[in-house]
């Protein structure tokens, strides 16, 4: 584990491996141990990173009024301290809209992004219908007793969780921060990154489980027509956490766009 200052907070990050860095950003109500099978998969080639946003795993506490922005910075902070250039950035779910705020305030910081099952915020990609339903989902989840928080959401799996991730799954779930998850959640109802979307001038790859119900593929066809040249990849019969359920499609077809869009030389 690695430690870096960034705003007064200390983020925390693993970073293992060789090669170009890749920078994988969590989703809400997770941390950077979602990425196992990634830190595993792709070492060999990659210097692989996954931080702990401020608020999450090993990471200081979230402070009050931070914003979309706040948490870009504190994710540039953390590729300055890998220190070898432009990243290869991935971001999943609210990571992705946490890495489209990063391209906003940090183009430098970024060789390439890949998208991965992810919003232009809620209010960005989703009917308002449904944004209201979430929020209120939201609401009664934190209304709940402490020792009746449960931070899990419907509709992550296409199917049943994985079975040999069911111990990474419940860790992650006990160690939850419920206001971290409000903080997540609430900032990811109100943010609308799709005025960014045509001027991404990086290379950038879509990656979507093909059953995901969280962000459908509704949402990534229309960052597919929004982004000029992505390439949208889909991943047969995953859902919304498809590193997860599809670990080895997941990381092939990240080992791939990595390499065709590697250093040049």
């Amino acid at each position: 584990m690695t430690v870096v200052r960034a705003g007064g907070l200390e983020i925390a990050y693993t970073r293992t491996g060789q090669g170009p860095a890749l920078v994988l950003v969590h989703g809400a109500g997770l941390d950077g141990r979602m990425w196992q099978p990634q830190l595993d998969a792709l070492a060999a080639e990659f210097t692989v990173v996954a931080w702990d946003e401020p608020g999450s795993g090993r990471s200081a506490d979230l402070p009050p009024d931070c914003t979309l922005a706040d948490f870009a910075h504190a994710l540039a902070a953390v590729i300055e301290d890998v220190g070898l250039g432009p990243a290869h950035v991935a971001g999943l779910s609210w990571g992705g809209t946490v890495v489209l705020e990063l391209y906003r305030h940090r183009p430098d910081l970024v060789r390439t992004l890949l998208l991965v099952d992810t919003y232009a915020g809620w209010k960005g990609s989703l009917p308002p219908a449904e944004v209201e339903a979430r929020v209120a989902g939201v609401r009664r989840m934190l209304a709940a007793p402490p020792e009746e928080f449960d931070p899990s959401v419907p509709g992550l799996f296409a199917g049943e969780p994985p079975a040999r991730y069911a111990r990474l799954l419940a860790d992650m779930d006990r160690d939850v921060r419920p206001a971290t998850m409000a903080a997540q959640l609430s900032l990811m109802a109100e943010a609308d990154e799709t005025d960014l979307l045509p001027r991404i001038a990086v290379p950038t790859l879509l990656l979507w489980g093909d059953a995901d119900v969280r962000s459908p593929l509704t949402v990534a066809r229309a960052f597919h027509e929004a982004i000029p040249h992505a390439d949208l990849v889909l991943l047969p019969g995953a859902g919304h956490l498809s590193n997860l359920e599809a670990p080895e499609d997941f990381s092939a077809a990240v080992r791939a766009f990595c390499r065709a869009h590697g250093p040049v030389g």
